[in-house]
């Protein structure tokens, strides 16, 4: 099934300048960008978007993250884009991130982990809304 899927370079990885060896392995992986657009998120913003996680210790922390640079946000296309996406970025904490994955390579800790990918059909589509309205989206 054909899916699509949000996709957010954070800051840790922007900062040095790894948006163009993510996107590579993101396209080497057969998933087709279809939006993409680089922001520097407020406080709020980022908060907005994370609005799910209000209540766990770590939003404030992932907010101002969020918040300290820029990000490259954009909207993957392909066969099953949110489970490729997800077994692409590896998982949270790079020490236990496969060989191959994204947060394997350039993840400097489990907080900036350099990419974000939504978890579930409902998510990516408010994540996606989030950011992109529907004529920025070309497929």
């Amino acid at each position: 099934m054909i899916q699509r899927t949000l996709s957010i370079i954070k800051p840790d990885a922007t900062a040095r300048s790894l948006d163009g060896a993510i996107l590579k392995m993101i396209q080497e992986a057969g998933l087709k960008v279809v939006a993409m657009k680089r922001l520097h998120l407020t406080a709020e913003q980022a908060g907005g978007f994370y609005a799910v996680h209000k209540e766990r210790p770590f939003y404030n922390d992932l907010c101002s993250f969020m918040s300290s640079g820029p990000v490259l946000v954009s909207v993957l296309e392909g066969e099953d884009a949110i489970a490729r996406y997800r077994t692409l970025m590896g998982a949270t904490n790079p020490e236990k991130a496969e060989e191959g994955t994204i947060r394997k390579a350039y993840a400097q800790n489990i907080e900036a982990n350099s990419v974000h990918g939504s978890d579930a059909p409902e998510t990516a589509a408010f994540e996606i809304s989030y950011f992109f309205s529907q004529l920025e989206i070309v497929g």
